[in-house]
């Protein structure tokens, strides 16, 4: 397959660029010192995190409803999402004066919920997860007329999203790796197929990194099985790629066009949207932060990528800020810096004071002390103390953990 049958062009993705200028930001290009130390090259951040809408998204939603006729934009559109295709949809009909109608699972966050009608779309809560709601949102197409959008199956939107892709190019031309997360597909593919092209342009190589939570990894299998291989389960705290099956037309793309595709963990994850708040000041949710998580663990190295400048493109920021202080905290504690124990003790006069003494003889801060006498797996006399507690890294953690047992204490870390 040459990139003249695949279903997006570099000529389609210019057109896409036509239709947004104006429209859309044209994000910013941060450079990161500390990743960059952490790689061994440069690396710079792509913001679209601070797009209008808080994500990507708006960019092919924009293009798939602009290109629609007068009869389809008379019909209205209907779309189905737990975020930022939601925003992205809604942001978009209000500016071409289309009827919008989205479906959201019950229990969406507050904040993605109350934008999306900010935006002047009508929300339908419906089913406990997006692909009941999705099958929802297509009955009701099938049934009134109303236009399905899709989030990444379309090769509009896919179109849409690789304006990213022109725009990198524009504000960072020696660029030689390309970073960024992939759920479905369609930010993935839109940007390589920009990139691909706008290199053999130039006659050099730009490689395409695509980056899952390990929870919700269907790229690899289906990579490899050369056919779309759903996932039983998906479980991650990147609801943005939380995404079971890859869409048919981003796979085709996909699996011409991009170099490699890894997986992190959710730990991993935690760690990078920490790094992002503390060292470049940004809120990026956590499907947005899934390339630097792969900085972060050494994925390109691992694949065996030597990037001397490397972009990652930040793919949103619409966080529940509940999701946020769940996620810090679980930052913190992998990156060693926030450290939970329990302790099983005798029920006597001095104990609890003895361990607060070692403890902040060990330089650390308690947080929270949970002390019990009654449970199930407690014995008579006994009683059990949960601490959590402010570090300074691994190496402090452990000598904190060192200096209680050495008291005659059993200290057991219980992870986040």
């Amino acid at each position: 397959m040459t990139t003249k049958t695949l279903p997006v062009s570099l000529a389609d993705v210019e057109s896409a660029a036509e239709l947004l200028d104006a429209v859309v930001d044209r994000t910013p290009i941060q450079h990161s010192r500390a990743l960059g130390l952490l790689t061994g090259g440069e690396v710079f951040l792509k913001c679209e995190n601070l797009q209008r809408a808080g994500s990507f998204k708006v960019r092919g939603a924009y293009v798939r409803m602009a290109r629609l006729s007068e009869a389809e934009k008379a019909r209205g559109v209907v779309a189905a999402s737990a975020g930022n295709h939601a925003q992205g949809v809604a942001q978009a009909a209000r500016a071409l004066g289309i009827k919008a109608r989205i479906y959201m699972p019950l229990g969406v966050a507050l904040p993605k919920l109350t934008a999306t009608k900010d935006h002047g779309a009508e929300v339908v809560l419906h089913g406990h997860n997006v692909d009941e709601a999705l099958a929802e949102a297509k009955r009701y197409a099938d049934s009134t007329g109303a236009v399905f959008v899709h989030p990444f199956d379309n090769a509009d939107i896919i179109a849409g999203q690789g304006t990213i892709g022109l725009e990198l190019l524009e504000q960072l031309p020696d660029v030689d790796t390309v970073v960024m997360g992939v759920g479905g597909g369609g930010l993935l593919a839109g940007v390589a197929t920009a990139i691909k092209a706008k290199a053999a342009e130039l006659g050099r190589e730009i490689r395409i990194v695509g980056v899952q939570a390990e929870n919700a990894a269907a790229y690899p299998p289906s990579l490899a099985a050369d056919a779309l291989v759903p996932l039983e389960k998906v479980s991650t705290i990147a609801d943005g790629i939380a995404v079971g099956t890859p869409g048919q037309l981003p796979f085709r793309i996909i699996k011409e066009l991009v170099d490699d595709v890894v997986t992190v963990s959710e730990d991993s994850l935690a760690q990078a949207l920490v790094f992002l708040l503390e060292r470049s000041k940004l809120v990026v949710e956590p499907a947005g932060a899934v390339g630097v998580a792969a900085l972060l663990e050494g994925k390109l190295a691992e694949a065996g990528i030597q990037s001397e400048r490397t972009a990652v493109i930040l793919s949103g920021g619409n966080i529940d800020p509940l999701l946020m202080l769940k996620v810090i905290q679980r930052g913190l504690s992998v990156a060693g810096r926030y450290l939970t124990v329990r302790m099983m003790l005798e029920d006597r006069a001095g104990e609890l004071a003895t361990i607060s003494r070692v403890i902040a003889e060990s330089d650390a801060n308690v947080t929270r002390v949970d002390h019990t006498r009654i449970g199930g797996s407690l014995s008579m006399g006994d009683v059990a103390i949960t601490i959590d507690m402010e570090t300074k890294g691994h190496v402090h953690s452990e000598t904190v953990l060192n200096n209680l047992r050495a008291e005659g204490f059993q200290p057991v870390i219980v992870k986040l």
